[in-house]
């Protein structure tokens, strides 16, 4: 039996090889989930997606299962609260940000009917298929990730640079950045349209 081909980011790190191999890269069109990726995101600015991932758990219990609607009632006293949670990245701004990005995200669904309608518009509904052959080869950033960002940024998200909005369009499979080589890579490919290689 030939040993399976993985993205190389995945390590040994078991909760990272679960999370490429079942989610990373599959499209999302949930609004609660590709939120929920928005704000994780977000918390990883200056970090590493593992630190991230496994403290995902926490993160679900702590803010509603991201809840979009709850997260935007959050004041201060509930922010200072889970400031002083040891589970979660405790970092002022950030999570600031997360009760900002709710109350953002909110008028995004009434003005569009989704977020996801929204956000999916920046792809033209389908994911882009890239083929890249090794890790050094796939981007931070593109013309997709700087428009979301510019986008997203007027109307008032937080922590919504373009690489974070590039990190967000892998996990939601808004890009499909497996390697060539990966498993997973043509497991992604029905529906999608080939753009870069």
């Amino acid at each position: 039996m030939s040993e399976i081909f993985r993205c190389p980011w995945t390590g040994n790190d078991e909760l990272m090889i679960r999370y490429h191999d079942q989610e990373w890269g599959v499209p999302v069109f949930d609004d609660r989930k590709l939120f929920e990726f928005l704000v994780l995101d977000g918390f990883q600015a200056g970090l590493s997606w593992a630190c991230v991932l496994h403290k995902r758990e926490n993160f679900r219990q702590a803010l509603d299962d991201f809840d979009a609607e709850k997260i935007a009632k959050y004041d201060s006293k509930k922010i200072e609260s889970l400031l002083q949670d040891p589970g979660l990245i405790r970092n002022r701004l950030k999570m600031n940000a997360a009760v900002t990005n709710a109350v953002a995200f909110l008028k995004i669904q009434e003005e569009f009917g989704s977020f996801s309608d929204y956000i999916w518009q920046f792809t033209g509904g389908k994911t882009i298929m890239n083929n890249w052959n090794s890790a050094d080869e796939v981007p931070t950033h593109s013309p997709e990730s700087d428009l979301m960002s510019k986008n997203l940024r007027a109307r008032g998200f937080k922590f919504v640079g373009t690489v974070i909005c590039y990190a967000f369009m892998q996990a939601a499979g808004m890009v499909n950045d497996h390697l060539t080589g990966c498993f997973r890579h043509s497991a992604l490919e029905s529906g999608s349209r080939v753009t870069r290689s």
